[in-house]
């Protein structure tokens, strides 16, 4: 039961931290969430280090835990290093799959576009999240994958809003992102490399610009300066 109950609370907890339930940078409240879950605090610990391992959380000595930040920073890394980790494990994916694997991303696609259909944005986050996972585990590398592990925690959170399209142009490009996972799905059923490494940059391409909609979202561009850059800042800061 205790086992049951701590992959409760590291699920929850994963699940929030993608949808910005928890926002970037939020306490996690040790002595709340062992009352709520009915567990000891160390176990709560234990799943602490765990998401802290996986980059979704940061431990301060003395201060607790908390929900791992996003700043310039980590913004700016992240568009520089994205599409070069996704390409290469698109890469690898094509070479090392298994049929099984295969599989399991063909059943999370279908998640996926019935969570299209229905507008459904938290399933979206979840399934778009997975989609990609399986991507990571499909190249069977040990150095990349942690690498796209703490990518996509950041992808599904800056790219929230492309989940919950507010007009006719974004419910088509959120089309478009549906149909590139079926063509990623075809690419690698035949073993075509350099197509599922075009897909990967045409996807990125899709997803850079809706993420500019979380960083600098319409009607606020004049804020720019003295609040979150522009994607286009951080790609050509020194």
């Amino acid at each position: 039961m205790a086992k049951s109950v701590k992959s409760n609370l590291y699920d929850d907890l994963k699940r929030q931290i993608l949808t910005m339930e928890l926002d970037p940078d939020a306490d996690l409240d040790e002595s709340s969430l062992s009352e709520r879950y009915g567990l000891s605090r160390t176990p709560v610990r234990d799943i602490f280090r765990r998401l802290a391992g996986e980059g979704y959380v940061d431990i301060r000595e003395n201060r607790g835990a908390r929900v791992i930040p996003m700043n310039h920073a980590t913004l700016r890394n992240f568009f520089l290093v994205a599409p070069m980790i996704y390409a290469a494990i698109g890469r690898l994916a094509v070479q090392n799959f298994k049929p099984s694997q295969l599989s399991d991303l063909k059943q999370t696609q279908e998640r996926f576009r019935a969570a299209s259909q229905n507008m459904d944005a938290l399933a979206m986050v979840l399934e778009n999240n997975r989609f990609h996972e399986i991507f990571g585990e499909m190249s069977a590398n040990v150095y990349l994958q942690p690498s796209l592990g703490r990518l996509l925690i950041d992808h599904a959170r800056i790219g929230h809003t492309f989940f919950r399209p507010r007009n006719a142009d974004m419910k088509r490009r959120l089309q478009l992102a549906v149909e590139h996972h079926d063509s990623f799905i075809e690419a690698l059923s035949i073993h075509d490399e350099d197509a599922v490494v075009d897909l990967v940059f045409e996807h990125w391409e899709l997803s850079r610009e809706n993420m500019e909609m979380f960083i600098a979202p319409h009607g606020l561009k004049a804020d720019a300066p003295i609040g979150a850059p522009t994607t286009q800042s951080l790609e050509k800061s020194p």
